[in-house]
């Protein structure tokens, strides 16, 4: 296999290698015998070749900087693509007819000449009528096998790159501020150009494919050609790129540049004045005073670049604060404009009086009507018979708390009386076991002293006399 497909086979799930054959095959015929068959290969050669172009690997784009989203199509793509095995892909200009006619891929020139966006489908006539030739597989007939040659932009890759783009940090610095917001064309293509496509560099046609994509299809910026300006999220959107954006374009370009030289001058400085050190240690006086001289010149010039630099950041500043300043007379303007509709819908100071007035007349109203109801259909309450109520509800309840403590306290009573009972009778039954024991000591002592007595008499005893 070929180095593409290899890659192809290695990245591309579609691209197995059981499914080769099929997908290398003239399947065209299966439009009508097998549809889900043929849009199957199709949709496979439609990711294979926005992967080819999104990793560079095309083999006309082996440069410097590939083209990764625009795709070109020629005899040089078909050999890359051409096996050993299956040999070159017999049904790929079919698949890029199809993907042109879905607008999956667009002729390069179309693209960037657009003037309405690229997702408006206009139906017409002769859409009509082709769109129901080409169902009934009537115009695969007049069409020619041959690859359509040309540069072609892949819709796919674009709207990743422009998924990227919004979702970058950098575009979301950029939008804190008018001044962030607005970049040259070459400087918002260094500032955004390794942040759009993993591990990769869009090429110069890339960049400006995806800023007419931007502009036109996702309304993320304004461009014009030469100067970009990134919309801030949840602000109104802007009709165009103004003279003062393009000035601020230029000086920031400007600035960038002077910053280089600056750095560049720093380092020729350092050079030199090694140099300088080298040449006196070797005693070369000439070299010592060649290197001195270009080395003071470069500090005179250095100056005055970091002077220029100061000048410029100071109107950077000051053009920073007056779009602030204009941004606040428009949010007061704006806010201005709300109090006085709300005033209008007031109707002043006034109209607030007398509305005041009214309720104010209404509630007083409403409390002589509820007077004189009280007085006329009332009922007249008797304070005493409520006080005499009152105090048989709380002799009642002490009655029950007094009641509540007698039972409480005869409970109490009767529980000490029966722990007394059980503590009587635990006494009573160990009292015949304590007089046995004292018993058995008695007899025991009794004994003892039996054996002594008979002890001590045995001693006493004479002794008989032997026979003379």
């Amino acid at each position: 296999m070929s180095q593409l497909l290899d890659y192809l086979v290695e990245n591309e799930a579609s691209f197995r290698k059981a499914r080769l054959p099929a997908l290398y095959s003239d399947f065209q015929s299966q439009r009508t015998l097998n549809p889900d068959g043929y849009q199957a290969n199709v949709s496979a050669w439609r990711r294979a070749l926005a992967r080819i172009a999104r990793s560079g690997l095309a083999p006309s784009a082996r440069a410097a900087s590939p083209n990764l989203l625009v795709l070109n199509c020629d005899e040089q793509l078909l050999r890359a693509l051409e096996s050993n095995q299956y040999g070159q892909p017999l049904a790929l200009g079919a698949v890029v007819r199809e993907a042109l006619s879905q607008k999956d891929l667009m002729p390069l020139h179309d693209f960037l000449t657009a003037k309405s966006s690229i997702y408006a489908r206009p139906w017409s006539v002769w859409n009509l009528a082709s769109w129901t030739m080409k169902q009934l597989g009537v115009s695969d007939i007049l069409k020619s096998d041959k690859l359509p040659a040309g540069q072609f932009v892949v819709i796919a890759n674009v709207e990743e790159a422009g998924k990227q783009f919004q979702a970058s940090k950098s575009a979301a610095a950029a939008a804190e501020s008018r001044f962030e917001r607005t970049f040259s064309k070459a400087h918002f293509y260094r500032t955004f150009n390794d942040q759009l496509v993993e591990g990769k560099q869009l090429s110069n046609t890339d960049m400006d494919v995806l800023l007419h994509f931007l502009s036109r299809d996702k309304g993320a910026i304004l461009y014009d050609g030469n100067t970009v300006k990134i919309q801030p999220p949840g602000q109104p959107i802007e009709a165009a790129i103004t003279e003062e954006d393009a000035s601020i374009a230029q000086l920031k370009e400007l600035l960038i540049y002077l910053t280089h030289q600056t750095s560049l001058l720093s380092a020729r400085i350092d050079e030199l004045t090694h140099a300088a050190k080298d040449a006196v240690a070797k005693k070369n006086r000439i070299a010592a005073l060649a290197a001195l001289k270009s080395k003071k010149l470069a500090e005179t010039t250095l100056e005055r670049r970091f002077a220029t630099v100061h000048q410029l950041e100071e109107v950077a500043a000051k053009i920073e604060q007056a779009a602030d300043n204009v941004q606040l007379v428009r949010v007061m303007e704006a806010s201005g404009e709300a109090l006085r509709s709300l005033h209008a819908q007031v109707g002043g100071a006034e109209r607030v009086e007398e509305v005041v007035d009214r309720l104010r007349d209404q509630m007083a109203a409403a409390d002589e009507v509820t007077s004189i109801l009280a007085e006329s259909g009332g009922v007249v309450v008797d304070e005493g018979e409520i006080d005499d109520e009152l105090a048989a509800l709380e002799g009642a309840e002490q009655a029950r708390v007094a009641e509540a403590e007698r039972v409480r306290k005869e409970a109490e009573q009767a529980r000490e009386a029966e722990e007394m009972r059980k503590r009587l009778d635990a006494v009573e039954r160990l009292r015949p076991e304590r007089e046995r024991e004292e018993r058995e000591k008695q007899e025991a002592r009794e004994e003892l002293a039996e054996s002594m007595m008979s002890s001590m008499s045995l001693e006493e005893r004479p002794e008989p006399q032997a026979a003379s």
